[in-house]
């Protein structure tokens, strides 16, 4: 007997269908598997043959023949048990094939016959709607994750004999309902009253904030380079919802989102150490799943101690910088994945850390100096909006109470500059985005901030790149001040950044 039953391959975060196709078939017992499986879903044999038997059903003596279609594309991940596991009991009339006929079915099963839950189930879901697809059979650990797509029509089930009952019975299957699971609790984020002085570091974080510009801090250790950037958090605007799905989207294919998790609120922030690979950065592997680049998607990337990274790593960082998107290309398959992020680097002057210190002395030779500054790349290097020297603090400035704004209040200034930001551009984008003709329109100077701007370009020898880079910020100090003319002031007040 045949049945066929409904899957879902994931690819990046994209999604496209499967069929599982079962051939129960009298002949010699042998269970084969065909239609470019991997190793781990080869595996799910051993799976799926224990968990039908140890949640009471007969596995069938006769030769077990699954296709997976379509044939040329390559399936990866165990979501394919538990389709396989109702087309073998579909197969041998256990179940109805036509109860799942528009039900799409996926869940990795354990050899007790209990479903555990499985990665990328949120934009599985989504396309399932997109495919008008009426029922989702899927792992109950996964349901709050799919409801945020999916308001009815889920059937999460814990165990391959609820899964059969909940088949079995039809007239069931409209009253089982999820509802999406609460937010994230909110993460206690260090307030920037702590931070003493360094208010031109402070502007900077604001305007990178409000713009979403990427952001470089260099000074000596233990000037608060790490302490402010770590509180860049707590001055972001709340995600929308749309941010909010493609962000959760990303944690779902990286298998890092917790079963009591609906939807991810808090901007992101990641902060990899120095010692990460290229591949963990952008993303890779032999089955493609996202970096850090994707995790930061909506939020903040933050590599402390930049310059230690090796460059081979930091210059993968130029493509999702310019593009937004990170493309991650193997042998079987490609992926693309999300990857618009504010970047924020901290990093020495010199490999001792105190050039330029006023206090104490460098002991690094020219050479050193030139060699340690050439690890990040011109190239890189120009993609930063926004340098900014982080002084050594004051003596006399420590051990007094602080009296300095607070993140919440410098937060409400990034708000209103991004609801600027919202109403010019109909809510599509936000100024370090701006190309074409919204950069022209936009980000237009007067004549005496063009005059400024064209002199310094010629001054600093500036790459186009970065004379554009230099209005935006120059767009996002005005929309600051609520201003909506951009002039020579907020200019040379970008220029200030840009030259440091």
């Amino acid at each position: 007997m045949l049945a066929t039953i409904r899957a879902a391959a994931l690819y990046g975060v994209d999604a496209c269908p499967v069929q599982v196709e079962v051939d129960v078939s009298f002949g010699m017992p042998m269970f084969t598997m065909v239609g470019l499986p991997d190793a781990s879903v080869r595996e799910s044999r051993d799976r799926v043959r224990a968990a039908i038997r140890n949640s009471g059903f007969e596995f069938p003596p006769h030769r077990v023949t699954v296709n997976l279609a379509p044939a040329d594309v390559r399936k990866a991940g165990a979501a394919f048990d538990l389709p396989i596991a109702l087309g073998i009991l579909a197969a041998q009339g256990i179940v109805s094939p036509d109860a799942l006929a528009d039900t799409l079915v996926l869940g990795e099963v354990s050899l007790d016959g209990s479903i555990q839950g499985t990665r990328g189930v949120l934009p599985i879901v989504a396309a399932a709607r997109r495919w008008g697809v009426r029922y989702v059979l899927l792992p109950a650990a996964n349901a709050r994750e799919a409801a945020i797509v999916i308001a009815n029509g889920l059937q999460p089930v814990s165990t391959l004999t609820q899964a059969v009952e909940t088949v079995r019975d039809p007239a069931g299957v409209t009253s089982i309902c999820a509802t999406p699971g609460p937010p994230r609790a909110t993460i206690a984020i260090a307030d920037f009253r702590d931070v003493v002085g360094q208010p031109l570091a402070r502007r900077a974080i604001e305007i990178a904030a409000a713009g979403g510009h990427n952001l470089l801090l260099v000074g000596p250790p233990g000037s608060g380079k790490t302490m402010m950037a770590r509180r860049m958090a707590g001055v972001l605007p709340a995600m929308s919802f749309d941010e909010a799905v493609e962000s959760t989207a990303v944690h779902s294919v990286a298998g890092l989102l917790s079963s009591d998790i609906g939807l991810l609120t808090n901007r992101p922030f990641r902060a990899p150490h120095h010692t990460i690979s290229a591949a963990a950065l952008a993303g890779g592997g032999s089955i493609p799943r996202p970096g850090e680049v994707s995790l930061a998607h909506n939020g903040v990337l933050f590599l402390d101690e930049m310059l230690e990274f090796p460059r081979t790593v930091l210059d993968v960082l130029r493509q999702p910088l310019e593009e937004g998107v990170v493309t991650i290309a193997r042998a079987a398959r490609s992926a693309l994945f999300p990857a618009r992020f504010v970047l924020v680097g901290a990093t020495n002057p010199c490999p001792c850390g105190f050039a330029g210190d006023p206090v104490r002395a460098c002991r690094c030779t020219p050479q050193q100096v030139s060699q340690y500054a050439g690890r990040l790349s011109g190239p890189l290097r120009d993609r930063f909006d926004l340098t900014v020297e982080v002084p050594r603090v004051a003596s006399d400035l420590l051990g007094h109470a602080v009296d300095a704004e607070s993140s919440g209040i410098i937060r409400d200034r990034v708000v209103v500059a991004r609801e600027r930001q919202r109403v010019r551009s109909s809510g599509t984008t936000i100024n370090a985005h701006l190309t074409g003709q919204a950069l022209r329109q936009w980000c237009a100077l007067d004549a005496e901030g063009l005059r400024l701007l064209r002199v310094a370009a010629d001054r600093l020898g500036m790459s186009a790149r970065g004379f554009d880079r230099v209005r935006r910020v120059a767009r996002t100090i005005a929309d600051l001040a609520g201003d909506d003319a951009v002039t020579a002031a907020h200019v040379a007040e970008a220029l200030q950044f840009r030259g440091a």
